[in-house]
């Protein structure tokens, strides 16, 4: 077995002894958890690399980690030779993405445009709503189509099919606060990439 320099994995165990990966394993499998520390001692720091690579915070890292060596504690009984920093990796990034998942979802589900006042002036949105809905130009939907997929597809749905937000949010199965949090991230765009002029 290899460890993470590419050199044969060993560390010295109780009154002198050798454990190398294979008798980790082999002693774990066997039902001797005492071993499992040599495994966090192992493989921590790497795992919280991984993790921190799909998450870039600390805090969350940590937490991704210590799912991970949770999941490998239980997972290990039934574990069969598929290379085991292989198959770490893949449980670290599998508990990241979950963290990095909820994060999302929850930051949607908690925006709020009025409480964190990034509603746009209604000034902006006269400005926005006037280009689109008035003149209804070809060089309008031309641009609207050269948005991003996800902002090209609110956009057209809110202004030019005239949709509403509760429309919108049972259409797509999210919240309501979810189609204001995309909409408010569409005129952003709108306003970053479009000048004045196209803006209104």
């Amino acid at each position: 077995m290899q460890g993470l320099d590419g050199q044969p994995t060993s560390i010295s165990w109780e009154e002198g002894r050798v454990i190398d990966e294979t008798t980790f394993i082999l002693r774990f499998q066997r039902g001797d958890r005492s071993v499992f520390p040599w495994l966090v001692r192992e493989y921590g720091t790497y795992v919280y690399r991984v993790a921190h690579s799909v998450l870039h915070d600390a805090k969350e890292a940590e937490d991704a980690a210590q799912e991970t060596f949770l999941q490998i504690f239980k997972s290990l009984p039934e574990y069969r030779s598929q290379g085991l920093k292989t198959w770490i990796t893949r449980i670290a990034v599998n508990k990241s993405i979950d963290i990095k998942r909820k994060r999302d979802r929850r930051k949607e589900e908690q925006w709020d445009p009025v409480d964190l006042d990034l509603q746009l002036s209604d000034s902006e949105e006269d400005h926005l709503f006037g280009l689109i809905d008035a003149e209804r130009s070809t060089e309008v939907r031309r641009r609207i189509a050269g948005l991003p997929a996800g902002h090209r597809q609110i956009v057209t749905e809110f202004y030019l099919e005239g949709k509403s937000h509760e429309q919108i949010a049972a259409e797509l199965s999210v919240a309501v606060k979810t189609v204001e949090s995309r909409l408010y991230r569409a005129r952003a765009y709108i306003r970053e990439h479009w000048s004045r002029e196209e803006w209104g």
